[in-house]
């Protein structure tokens, strides 16, 4: 008789893979050495996680529920200007953190596998369009007309991946801190000039 599969066992193993992959390339892991390195067989990864392009969208997937304190904080702004800019400093504080640059790294190299390999199912294109969809709802939630909201959201998201990036390569925090901070002052400005209700002003 066999065994009945333990549900907790897969969670459990992307946690593992997560942290093996910390401080380790992507693009050169295979199931052999990742199961060495998880001393666990091959056979294990293979049933809970299939292919290598599988598992590349369970790693993108495990980054993205760990950004769900962020996303929750968007969502619940209600339409306050201020709350807004506050989630979005208190995320950049979190990315300044070693581990959550880590996980910057890994996500942005499983993007870039997944662009390459065929069959994989498009995580980081969907964590984008996640990030970019919350980043509108709150913009027209504030006031912004739809149009406005899909190209400020966007220019915020592309602000922040691309400062993430700058990290990741430069590793400069506090000059990157520093055009954070320039940025999100003119997209408040922006906002407010948009809306026309200096009401929205601190």
């Amino acid at each position: 008789m066999s065994r009945t599969a333990d549900p907790s066992r897969k969670p459990a193993l992307l946690a593992q893979v997560l942290e093996y992959l910390l401080d380790k390339p992507l693009a050169t892991l295979t199931f052999r050495s990742l199961a060495e390195g998880l001393s666990v067989s091959t056979y294990t990864l293979v049933y809970h996680f299939g292919t290598r392009a599988q598992l590349i969208h369970e790693i993108v997937t495990g980054i993205t529920e760990r950004q769900d304190v962020v996303v929750r904080a968007i969502t619940a702004e209600q339409g306050d200007l201020q709350t807004h800019l506050a989630n979005l400093r208190h995320s950049w504080k979190l990315s300044l953190a070693p581990r959550a640059r880590q996980f910057q790294r890994l996500e942005f190299e499983a993007a870039m596998l997944e662009m390459r390999e065929p069959g994989t199912q498009q995580a980081s294109l969907a964590m984008f369009h996640r990030w970019h969809q919350v980043g509108i709802d709150a913009l027209v939630g504030i006031g912004l007309d739809q149009d406005d909201a899909e190209i400020e959201a966007r220019m915020i998201t592309d602000m922040i991946y691309g400062l993430h990036y700058d990290l990741i390569v430069s590793h400069d925090e506090e000059r990157a801190s520093a055009a954070f901070e320039r940025a999100i002052d003119a997209y408040e400005e922006r906002l407010i000039a948009l809306v026309g209700d200096t009401r929205l002003s601190a």
